[in-house]
């Protein structure tokens, strides 16, 4: 075909691409929103990441704007319910007189000392009861009897055992993590599905390469999410395990700030607590997250 011959778009009565009219978006129609909203209470539906972080932003405020409201309407004394503003006012007055960064350091170093502990104990004997029978019948029961017992009933003994130095303090929230944390782990290894088991003991892998190459790969998720609700226990654990002759520590000046009357300070101790331990779950999710990414989808 020729040069003369050959058609121009257009000619031959199909459009040019260019010359299409661009359509302007449609805006969402009523429907369109309700089904928005209803996929919000639909049982374990995705949501959007706007509308989740506009739900938890949300949940956070709530509380703050009620809390807020209640102490500027003078209905409560503030020696009962201080205000926001009188909570931020003592932490930059602990921050600038009373060491609140030590405080924090120490406090954090007692929990994470008393959980890692708890981890390295628990994770092999977790996983030895949730792999074994007998085990776990020798050792569940046990187990499940102690962590009925309050860890603050041990503090004595401890103080006689270890004494009254760091030791003491990371004893108690190692007591009051390592029970529970064993018989998670344990439940996290029996829920490995037993076909995938059976079916590395059809090629022939003996019990080290099960252990090794099926349960533990296979639990890693679980475990994580364990060790993440255990961290936060830890924490729950701090203002107990300050108890035994402490002088420094969050849990200290909250207790410290009990015996003056000053309900500031214990709010600034409590929210601050809060605020790291939100921090390192956060941490531990973000870990999740790229540690196995195929089990995140939207959230």
């Amino acid at each position: 075909m020729s040069m003369s011959s050959a058609a121009l778009p257009g000619e031959t009565g199909v459009p040019h691409p260019l010359s299409q009219p661009v359509e302007a978006p449609v805006p969402s129609s009523p429907m369109t929103v309700r089904r928005r909203r209803a996929s919000l209470w639909a049982l374990r539906a995705g949501i959007g990441q706007r509308a989740y972080w506009a739900l938890a932003i949300g949940g956070l405020a709530l509380p703050l704007l009620a809390w807020i409201a209640l102490s500027a309407s003078g209905a409560v004394d503030k020696v009962f319910l201080p205000g926001p503003a009188d909570v931020l006012a003592r932490l930059q007055t602990w921050w600038v007189e009373d060491g609140l960064m030590g405080d924090i350091a120490i406090s954090t170093w007692r929990v994470v000392a008393g959980w890692a502990l708890s981890a390295v104990i628990a994770l092999p004997l977790g996983l030895f009861i949730g792999s074994y029978r007998a085990v776990q019948a020798t050792l569940e029961p046990l187990t499940d009897f102690i962590r009925y017992m309050p860890a603050v009933a041990f503090i004595p003994l401890v103080m006689l055992w270890v004494g009254i130095d760091e030791s003491a303090k990371v004893a108690i929230i190692f007591i009051g993590t390592f029970f529970q944390m064993v018989l998670m782990v344990a439940e996290d290894v029996r829920r490995v599905p037993m076909a995938q088991i059976e079916a590395a003991q059809t090629m022939g892998a003996s019990q080290r390469e099960i252990i090794e190459l099926v349960i533990v790969p296979s639990a890693k998720p679980a475990l994580l999410d364990t060790l993440r609700v255990t961290m936060g226990w830890a924490w729950t654990y701090l203002v107990v395990a300050e108890l035994v002759a402490a002088s420094s520590g969050v849990g200290f000046a909250i207790l410290k700030a009990q015996r003056f009357l000053q309900t500031d300070k214990i709010f600034a101790g409590i929210l601050l607590i809060g605020a790291i331990g939100l921090l390192m779950d956060q941490g531990f999710r973000w870990a999740h997250r790229r540690a196995f990414p195929w089990m995140h989808g939207r959230h």
